[in-house]
Protein backbone atom coordinates (compact mmCIF):
# COMPACT_ATOMS: atom_id res chain seq x y z
CA UNK A 1 0.00 0.00 0.00
CA UNK A 2 1.25 3.54 -0.68
CA UNK A 3 0.45 7.16 0.74
CA UNK A 4 0.52 10.66 -0.59
CA UNK A 5 2.92 13.28 1.26
CA UNK A 6 2.06 16.68 0.49
CA UNK A 7 3.29 20.00 1.80
CA UNK A 8 1.27 22.42 1.05
CA UNK A 9 2.17 25.86 0.07
CA UNK A 10 3.02 26.74 -3.33
CA UNK A 11 1.02 28.26 -5.46
CA UNK A 12 0.19 25.46 -8.56
CA UNK A 13 1.68 27.33 -11.45
CA UNK A 14 2.23 26.14 -15.40
CA UNK A 15 0.71 24.06 -17.59
CA UNK A 16 -1.00 20.33 -17.31
CA UNK A 17 -2.34 17.95 -20.34
CA UNK A 18 -5.76 16.44 -19.45
CA UNK A 19 -5.84 12.51 -20.13
CA UNK A 20 -8.35 10.83 -21.74
CA UNK A 21 -12.13 10.45 -19.64
CA UNK A 22 -12.41 7.23 -17.62
CA UNK A 23 -16.46 7.76 -17.29
CA UNK A 24 -16.35 7.41 -21.40
CA UNK A 25 -13.41 4.76 -21.57
CA UNK A 26 -14.46 2.57 -19.55
CA UNK A 27 -18.55 1.97 -21.31
CA UNK A 28 -16.04 2.63 -24.83
CA UNK A 29 -14.22 -0.54 -23.98
CA UNK A 30 -17.44 -2.40 -23.51
CA UNK A 31 -18.76 -1.21 -26.60
CA UNK A 32 -16.12 -3.48 -28.47
CA UNK A 33 -17.80 -6.34 -27.65
CA UNK A 34 -20.69 -5.47 -30.14
CA UNK A 35 -18.93 -6.15 -32.78
CA UNK A 36 -16.28 -9.16 -33.79
CA UNK A 37 -14.21 -6.80 -35.72
CA UNK A 38 -11.64 -5.39 -33.81
CA UNK A 39 -11.60 -1.97 -32.54
CA UNK A 40 -9.28 0.55 -31.40
CA UNK A 41 -9.38 3.04 -28.77
CA UNK A 42 -7.03 6.37 -28.25
CA UNK A 43 -6.00 8.79 -25.37
CA UNK A 44 -7.27 6.10 -22.81
CA UNK A 45 -6.33 7.11 -19.65
CA UNK A 46 -3.49 4.80 -17.38
CA UNK A 47 -6.06 4.12 -14.24
CA UNK A 48 -6.36 0.51 -12.70
CA UNK A 49 -10.31 0.63 -13.85
CA UNK A 50 -9.01 0.46 -17.45
CA UNK A 51 -6.28 -2.40 -16.56
CA UNK A 52 -9.46 -3.74 -14.71
CA UNK A 53 -12.08 -3.58 -17.96
CA UNK A 54 -9.10 -4.70 -20.12
CA UNK A 55 -9.11 -8.08 -17.88
CA UNK A 56 -12.34 -8.79 -17.65
CA UNK A 57 -12.74 -8.47 -21.33
CA UNK A 58 -9.62 -10.83 -21.77
CA UNK A 59 -11.52 -12.86 -19.24
CA UNK A 60 -14.42 -13.04 -21.33
CA UNK A 61 -12.04 -14.35 -24.21
CA UNK A 62 -11.52 -11.29 -26.20
CA UNK A 63 -7.99 -10.46 -27.36
CA UNK A 64 -6.71 -7.23 -26.07
CA UNK A 65 -3.63 -5.57 -26.53
CA UNK A 66 -1.58 -1.97 -25.15
CA UNK A 67 -0.16 -0.53 -27.98
CA UNK A 68 1.15 2.00 -26.07
CA UNK A 69 0.35 4.13 -23.02
CA UNK A 70 -2.45 5.37 -24.22
CA UNK A 71 -3.90 3.14 -27.15
CA UNK A 72 -5.57 -0.24 -26.52
CA UNK A 73 -6.73 -2.54 -29.19
CA UNK A 74 -9.30 -4.85 -29.01
CA UNK A 75 -10.22 -8.11 -30.81
CA UNK A 76 -13.86 -9.74 -29.44
CA UNK A 77 -14.26 -12.50 -32.35
CA UNK A 78 -14.81 -14.65 -29.59
CA UNK A 79 -16.13 -14.55 -26.24
CA UNK A 80 -18.17 -15.55 -23.80
CA UNK A 81 -21.51 -14.16 -21.50
CA UNK A 82 -20.23 -14.86 -18.57
CA UNK A 83 -18.21 -12.09 -16.42
CA UNK A 84 -15.60 -13.18 -13.43
CA UNK A 85 -16.88 -12.11 -10.09
CA UNK A 86 -13.07 -11.95 -8.96
CA UNK A 87 -12.51 -8.93 -11.24
CA UNK A 88 -16.12 -7.57 -11.28
CA UNK A 89 -16.77 -7.27 -7.64
CA UNK A 90 -13.41 -4.33 -7.97
CA UNK A 91 -15.33 -2.00 -10.30
CA UNK A 92 -18.94 -0.84 -10.22
CA UNK A 93 -18.57 0.22 -14.28
CA UNK A 94 -18.21 -3.13 -15.40
CA UNK A 95 -22.13 -3.56 -15.02
CA UNK A 96 -21.80 -1.73 -18.63
CA UNK A 97 -20.80 -4.90 -19.70
CA UNK A 98 -24.74 -5.71 -19.64
CA UNK A 99 -25.77 -4.29 -22.73
CA UNK A 100 -23.28 -5.45 -25.18
CA UNK A 101 -23.29 -8.86 -23.75
CA UNK A 102 -26.97 -8.74 -24.27
CA UNK A 103 -27.18 -7.13 -27.65
CA UNK A 104 -24.79 -9.60 -29.37
CA UNK A 105 -24.59 -12.47 -27.90
CA UNK A 106 -28.52 -12.08 -26.67
CA UNK A 107 -27.68 -13.60 -23.19
CA UNK A 108 -25.03 -12.28 -20.07
CA UNK A 109 -24.65 -13.29 -17.05
CA UNK A 110 -22.58 -10.44 -14.68
CA UNK A 111 -22.16 -10.71 -10.90
CA UNK A 112 -23.69 -7.37 -8.66
CA UNK A 113 -20.35 -5.03 -9.20
CA UNK A 114 -18.35 -3.63 -6.80
CA UNK A 115 -16.42 -0.49 -7.34
CA UNK A 116 -16.33 2.65 -4.50
CA UNK A 117 -18.40 3.12 -1.60
CA UNK A 118 -20.50 6.28 -1.93
CA UNK A 119 -24.09 5.52 -1.25
CA UNK A 120 -26.43 3.17 -2.79
CA UNK A 121 -26.53 3.18 -6.62
CA UNK A 122 -28.86 0.46 -7.45
CA UNK A 123 -29.51 -1.59 -10.79
CA UNK A 124 -32.72 -0.98 -11.03
CA UNK A 125 -33.14 1.32 -13.81
CA UNK A 126 -30.89 -1.15 -15.93
CA UNK A 127 -33.01 -4.30 -15.19
CA UNK A 128 -35.77 -2.18 -16.59
CA UNK A 129 -34.24 -0.88 -19.59
CA UNK A 130 -33.19 -4.85 -20.95
CA UNK A 131 -36.45 -6.06 -19.91
CA UNK A 132 -38.54 -2.81 -21.83
CA UNK A 133 -36.34 -4.96 -24.77
CA UNK A 134 -38.22 -7.83 -24.20
CA UNK A 135 -35.11 -9.51 -22.21
CA UNK A 136 -35.93 -11.51 -19.24
CA UNK A 137 -33.82 -10.76 -16.08
CA UNK A 138 -33.13 -13.16 -12.94
CA UNK A 139 -31.28 -12.58 -10.18
CA UNK A 140 -29.55 -15.64 -8.63
CA UNK A 141 -27.14 -15.83 -5.51
CA UNK A 142 -25.94 -12.10 -6.98
CA UNK A 143 -25.58 -13.13 -10.40
CA UNK A 144 -27.59 -10.83 -12.75
CA UNK A 145 -28.53 -13.50 -15.60
CA UNK A 146 -29.61 -11.93 -18.74
CA UNK A 147 -31.93 -13.77 -21.37
CA UNK A 148 -32.20 -11.93 -24.68
CA UNK A 149 -33.09 -14.39 -27.18
CA UNK A 150 -36.44 -12.08 -28.00
CA UNK A 151 -34.95 -8.65 -27.91
CA UNK A 152 -36.48 -5.45 -29.78
CA UNK A 153 -37.13 -2.56 -29.79
CA UNK A 154 -39.22 -0.49 -27.95
CA UNK A 155 -39.93 2.62 -25.40
CA UNK A 156 -37.68 2.65 -22.48
CA UNK A 157 -38.16 5.71 -19.44
CA UNK A 158 -34.99 5.73 -17.43
CA UNK A 159 -35.90 8.96 -15.43
CA UNK A 160 -35.10 7.79 -11.46
CA UNK A 161 -35.54 9.03 -8.15
CA UNK A 162 -32.01 10.95 -8.76
CA UNK A 163 -32.59 11.72 -12.58
CA UNK A 164 -31.45 10.00 -15.38
CA UNK A 165 -29.07 7.31 -14.99
CA UNK A 166 -25.39 7.37 -16.63
CA UNK A 167 -25.03 3.74 -16.87
CA UNK A 168 -28.15 2.71 -17.35
CA UNK A 169 -28.64 4.91 -20.42
CA UNK A 170 -25.13 3.34 -21.37
CA UNK A 171 -26.82 -0.11 -21.27
CA UNK A 172 -29.83 0.93 -22.74
CA UNK A 173 -28.18 1.96 -25.95
CA UNK A 174 -25.76 -0.68 -26.22
CA UNK A 175 -28.63 -3.18 -26.31
CA UNK A 176 -30.63 -1.35 -28.48
CA UNK A 177 -28.28 -0.84 -31.45
CA UNK A 178 -28.76 -4.39 -32.43
CA UNK A 179 -32.35 -4.84 -31.32
CA UNK A 180 -34.38 -5.18 -34.18
CA UNK A 181 -37.06 -2.29 -34.98
CA UNK A 182 -36.96 1.32 -33.12
CA UNK A 183 -35.99 2.21 -29.82
CA UNK A 184 -37.06 5.20 -28.20
CA UNK A 185 -35.51 6.14 -24.89
CA UNK A 186 -37.20 9.03 -22.89
CA UNK A 187 -35.21 10.76 -19.95
CA UNK A 188 -31.88 9.71 -21.45
CA UNK A 189 -28.94 11.12 -19.85
CA UNK A 190 -27.13 13.65 -22.17
CA UNK A 191 -23.78 13.56 -20.50
CA UNK A 192 -20.69 14.18 -22.50
CA UNK A 193 -19.57 10.92 -22.04
CA UNK A 194 -22.83 9.29 -23.32
CA UNK A 195 -22.34 11.43 -26.72
CA UNK A 196 -19.18 9.80 -26.67
CA UNK A 197 -20.25 6.44 -26.20
CA UNK A 198 -23.07 7.33 -29.41
CA UNK A 199 -20.43 8.89 -31.57
CA UNK A 200 -18.34 5.69 -31.20
CA UNK A 201 -21.33 3.31 -32.01
CA UNK A 202 -22.20 5.71 -35.03
CA UNK A 203 -18.36 4.78 -36.29
CA UNK A 204 -19.65 1.14 -35.84
CA UNK A 205 -22.58 1.33 -37.82
CA UNK A 206 -25.07 2.25 -35.40
CA UNK A 207 -28.56 4.33 -35.79
CA UNK A 208 -28.81 6.81 -33.92
CA UNK A 209 -30.53 10.00 -33.51
CA UNK A 210 -31.16 12.66 -30.57
CA UNK A 211 -27.88 12.38 -29.32
CA UNK A 212 -27.11 15.22 -26.79
CA UNK A 213 -30.72 14.92 -25.62
CA UNK A 214 -33.03 13.63 -23.36
CA UNK A 215 -34.82 11.78 -25.92
CA UNK A 216 -32.58 9.32 -28.03
CA UNK A 217 -33.98 7.33 -31.09
CA UNK A 218 -32.18 4.23 -32.10
CA UNK A 219 -32.90 1.59 -35.28
CA UNK A 220 -31.84 -1.73 -34.91
CA UNK A 221 -29.05 -3.18 -36.94
CA UNK A 222 -28.22 -6.76 -37.69
CA UNK A 223 -24.81 -6.37 -37.00
CA UNK A 224 -21.68 -3.29 -36.39
CA UNK A 225 -18.40 -3.22 -37.62
CA UNK A 226 -14.93 -2.39 -35.91
CA UNK A 227 -13.66 1.06 -35.48
CA UNK A 228 -10.98 3.81 -34.10
CA UNK A 229 -12.09 5.86 -31.64
CA UNK A 230 -10.19 8.69 -29.33
CA UNK A 231 -11.78 9.05 -26.07
CA UNK A 232 -12.96 12.24 -24.66
CA UNK A 233 -10.97 14.56 -22.50
CA UNK A 234 -11.82 13.77 -18.79
CA UNK A 235 -14.06 16.99 -17.58
CA UNK A 236 -13.55 15.87 -14.20
CA UNK A 237 -9.87 15.83 -14.08
CA UNK A 238 -10.41 18.97 -16.03
CA UNK A 239 -11.95 20.75 -13.21
CA UNK A 240 -10.17 18.97 -10.24
CA UNK A 241 -7.10 21.08 -11.56
CA UNK A 242 -8.80 24.36 -12.19
CA UNK A 243 -9.92 24.04 -7.99
CA UNK A 244 -6.40 23.20 -7.63
CA UNK A 245 -5.20 26.38 -9.05
CA UNK A 246 -7.72 28.04 -7.15
CA UNK A 247 -7.01 26.73 -3.67
CA UNK A 248 -3.52 27.47 -3.80
CA UNK A 249 -3.47 31.11 -5.54
CA UNK A 250 -1.80 29.97 -8.53
CA UNK A 251 -2.40 29.80 -12.28
CA UNK A 252 -2.71 27.10 -14.64
CA UNK A 253 -3.28 26.19 -18.37
CA UNK A 254 -5.83 23.37 -18.82
CA UNK A 255 -4.61 21.66 -22.10
CA UNK A 256 -7.02 19.02 -23.91
CA UNK A 257 -9.50 20.39 -21.90
CA UNK A 258 -13.37 21.81 -23.37
CA UNK A 259 -15.21 24.42 -21.58
CA UNK A 260 -17.74 23.45 -23.52
CA UNK A 261 -18.28 20.07 -21.04
CA UNK A 262 -17.85 21.99 -18.19
CA UNK A 263 -20.64 25.16 -18.19
CA UNK A 264 -22.13 24.42 -14.49
CA UNK A 265 -19.11 24.45 -13.04
CA UNK A 266 -17.46 27.53 -14.77
CA UNK A 267 -20.56 29.42 -14.07
CA UNK A 268 -20.03 28.72 -9.93
CA UNK A 269 -16.57 29.22 -9.91
CA UNK A 270 -16.49 32.57 -11.93
CA UNK A 271 -19.25 33.36 -9.26
CA UNK A 272 -16.91 33.05 -6.23
CA UNK A 273 -14.01 34.65 -7.77
CA UNK A 274 -12.15 32.32 -10.15
CA UNK A 275 -11.19 33.33 -13.43
CA UNK A 276 -11.81 30.80 -16.27
CA UNK A 277 -10.75 31.55 -19.96
CA UNK A 278 -11.15 29.40 -22.67
CA UNK A 279 -8.08 30.02 -24.79
CA UNK A 280 -9.08 27.62 -27.59
CA UNK A 281 -11.56 24.97 -27.82
CA UNK A 282 -9.22 22.20 -26.07
CA UNK A 283 -7.85 24.74 -23.44
CA UNK A 284 -8.27 26.75 -20.51
CA UNK A 285 -6.65 29.29 -18.26
CA UNK A 286 -7.19 29.22 -14.43
CA UNK A 287 -6.39 31.79 -11.73
CA UNK A 288 -7.81 34.13 -9.57
CA UNK A 289 -9.16 37.51 -10.41
CA UNK A 290 -9.78 38.33 -6.96
CA UNK A 291 -7.39 38.57 -3.64
CA UNK A 292 -9.96 36.14 -1.44
CA UNK A 293 -12.58 34.06 -3.05
CA UNK A 294 -16.20 34.38 -2.26
CA UNK A 295 -18.78 31.53 -1.28
CA UNK A 296 -19.89 28.83 -2.76
CA UNK A 297 -23.57 27.85 -3.44
CA UNK A 298 -23.57 24.25 -4.78
CA UNK A 299 -26.43 21.91 -5.72
CA UNK A 300 -25.15 19.06 -7.78
CA UNK A 301 -27.36 17.67 -10.80
CA UNK A 302 -27.53 15.31 -13.31
CA UNK A 303 -26.02 16.92 -16.76
CA UNK A 304 -25.79 19.55 -17.30
CA UNK A 305 -26.03 20.53 -13.80
CA UNK A 306 -23.15 20.67 -10.97
CA UNK A 307 -21.36 17.30 -11.24
CA UNK A 308 -21.83 15.14 -8.13
CA UNK A 309 -18.07 14.44 -8.89
CA UNK A 310 -16.60 17.76 -8.11
CA UNK A 311 -18.83 18.13 -4.84
CA UNK A 312 -15.80 16.66 -2.85
CA UNK A 313 -13.15 18.88 -4.06
CA UNK A 314 -15.33 22.11 -4.35
CA UNK A 315 -15.93 21.64 -0.19
CA UNK A 316 -12.34 21.66 0.33
CA UNK A 317 -12.15 25.04 -1.75
CA UNK A 318 -14.88 26.28 0.08
CA UNK A 319 -12.76 25.86 3.24
CA UNK A 320 -10.64 28.74 1.92
CA UNK A 321 -13.06 31.01 1.10
CA UNK A 322 -14.75 34.14 2.72
CA UNK A 323 -18.17 33.45 4.22
CA UNK A 324 -20.55 30.70 4.72
CA UNK A 325 -20.88 28.12 1.75
CA UNK A 326 -23.64 25.68 1.65
CA UNK A 327 -22.92 22.10 -0.71
CA UNK A 328 -26.02 20.34 -1.12
CA UNK A 329 -26.04 17.03 -3.01
CA UNK A 330 -28.79 15.67 -4.71
CA UNK A 331 -27.28 12.82 -6.75
CA UNK A 332 -25.68 10.74 -3.97
CA UNK A 333 -27.28 12.64 -0.95
CA UNK A 334 -24.59 10.67 1.44
CA UNK A 335 -21.64 11.27 -0.87
CA UNK A 336 -19.45 13.40 2.34
CA UNK A 337 -17.37 10.97 3.78
CA UNK A 338 -14.49 13.18 2.79
CA UNK A 339 -15.99 15.95 5.66
CA UNK A 340 -14.99 14.40 8.89
CA UNK A 341 -11.48 14.39 7.29
CA UNK A 342 -11.54 17.78 6.16
CA UNK A 343 -12.30 18.71 9.57
CA UNK A 344 -9.03 16.64 11.01
CA UNK A 345 -7.28 19.44 8.89
CA UNK A 346 -8.80 22.56 10.43
CA UNK A 347 -12.34 22.50 8.80
CA UNK A 348 -15.00 24.09 10.00
CA UNK A 349 -18.10 22.36 8.49
CA UNK A 350 -21.41 21.58 9.68
CA UNK A 351 -23.91 18.74 8.07
CA UNK A 352 -27.61 19.49 7.36
CA UNK A 353 -29.28 16.73 6.06
CA UNK A 354 -27.73 16.32 2.57
CA UNK A 355 -26.29 19.76 2.64
CA UNK A 356 -22.50 20.27 3.94
CA UNK A 357 -22.27 24.13 5.56
CA UNK A 358 -18.84 25.15 5.25
CA UNK A 359 -17.32 28.56 7.18
CA UNK A 360 -15.14 30.09 5.25
CA UNK A 361 -10.95 30.99 5.48
CA UNK A 362 -10.38 28.37 7.79
CA UNK A 363 -6.71 27.63 8.57
CA UNK A 364 -5.70 24.30 6.87
CA UNK A 365 -3.31 22.13 9.10
CA UNK A 366 -1.52 19.04 7.78
CA UNK A 367 -2.46 15.75 9.13
CA UNK A 368 -3.04 12.07 8.88
CA UNK A 369 -6.29 11.68 6.68
CA UNK A 370 -8.10 8.84 4.96
CA UNK A 371 -9.53 8.59 1.58
CA UNK A 372 -12.84 7.12 1.90
CA UNK A 373 -13.12 7.25 -2.70
CA UNK A 374 -12.24 8.64 -5.70
CA UNK A 375 -13.27 12.07 -5.53
CA UNK A 376 -12.28 12.29 -1.91
CA UNK A 377 -8.92 11.26 -2.42
CA UNK A 378 -8.94 14.16 -4.72
CA UNK A 379 -10.32 16.71 -1.82
CA UNK A 380 -7.73 15.74 0.81
CA UNK A 381 -4.87 15.87 -2.16
CA UNK A 382 -5.98 19.40 -3.11
CA UNK A 383 -6.98 20.61 0.98
CA UNK A 384 -3.26 19.30 1.77
CA UNK A 385 -1.73 21.86 -1.00
CA UNK A 386 -3.52 24.42 0.58
CA UNK A 387 -2.85 23.65 4.34
CA UNK A 388 0.63 23.99 6.42
CA UNK A 389 2.47 21.61 6.98
CA UNK A 390 2.41 17.39 5.56
CA UNK A 391 -0.58 16.28 4.47
CA UNK A 392 -0.51 12.36 4.80
CA UNK A 393 -3.56 10.89 2.85
CA UNK A 394 -3.73 6.90 3.21
CA UNK A 395 -5.88 4.71 0.41
CA UNK A 396 -4.69 6.54 -2.13
CA UNK A 397 -5.88 3.42 -4.50
CA UNK A 398 -9.07 5.34 -4.92
CA UNK A 399 -7.01 7.50 -6.24
CA UNK A 400 -5.44 5.32 -9.24
CA UNK A 401 -8.93 4.03 -10.41
CA UNK A 402 -9.40 8.08 -11.78
CA UNK A 403 -6.51 10.13 -11.98
CA UNK A 404 -3.96 9.26 -14.07
CA UNK A 405 -0.28 10.44 -13.12
CA UNK A 406 -2.29 12.31 -10.54
CA UNK A 407 1.00 13.03 -8.02
CA UNK A 408 3.32 13.26 -11.19
CA UNK A 409 0.70 16.27 -12.62
CA UNK A 410 0.87 18.49 -9.72
CA UNK A 411 4.71 18.05 -8.93
CA UNK A 412 5.14 19.28 -12.77
CA UNK A 413 3.10 22.46 -11.41
CA UNK A 414 5.46 23.33 -8.46
CA UNK A 415 3.55 21.00 -6.46
CA UNK A 416 5.21 19.37 -3.16
CA UNK A 417 3.60 16.10 -3.56
CA UNK A 418 4.87 12.51 -3.21
CA UNK A 419 4.12 8.43 -3.39
CA UNK A 420 5.73 6.68 -0.44
CA UNK A 421 5.43 3.50 0.97
CA UNK A 422 2.51 2.80 3.42
CA UNK A 423 5.84 1.87 5.94
CA UNK A 424 7.52 5.30 5.63
CA UNK A 425 4.45 6.56 7.83
CA UNK A 426 5.53 8.66 10.77
CA UNK A 427 5.18 6.35 14.28
CA UNK A 428 2.88 8.78 15.75
CA UNK A 429 0.37 7.90 12.55
CA UNK A 430 0.68 4.03 13.09
CA UNK A 431 -2.80 4.03 15.48
CA UNK A 432 -4.79 6.40 12.87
Amino acid sequence: MEVFRICGGPPLKGTVNISGSKNAALPEFAATLLSPETSTLKNVPDLSDVQFMAEILSELGAQVERIDRTTWKINPRNIAHRAPYELVRKMRASICLLGPLVGRLRMAEIPMPGGCVIGQRPIDLHIKALECLGATIELEKGIVKVDGQNLKGSKIFLGGRHGSTVTGTTNAIMAAVLAPGITKIESSACEPEIIDLCKMLIKMGAKINGTGSHILEIEGVSKLNGCTHEVMPDRIEAATYAIAAAITEGEIILNNARAEHLGSFINVMQESGVMIEALSSNQMRVGLNESELNSLEIITLPYPGFPTDLQAQSCALACKAKGISILTERVYPSRFMHVPELMRMGADIAMEGSSSVVKGKSKLTGAPVMASDLRASAALILAGLAAEGETWVQRIYHLDRGYDAFEKKLQALGGIVERIPESKLPKSFSTF
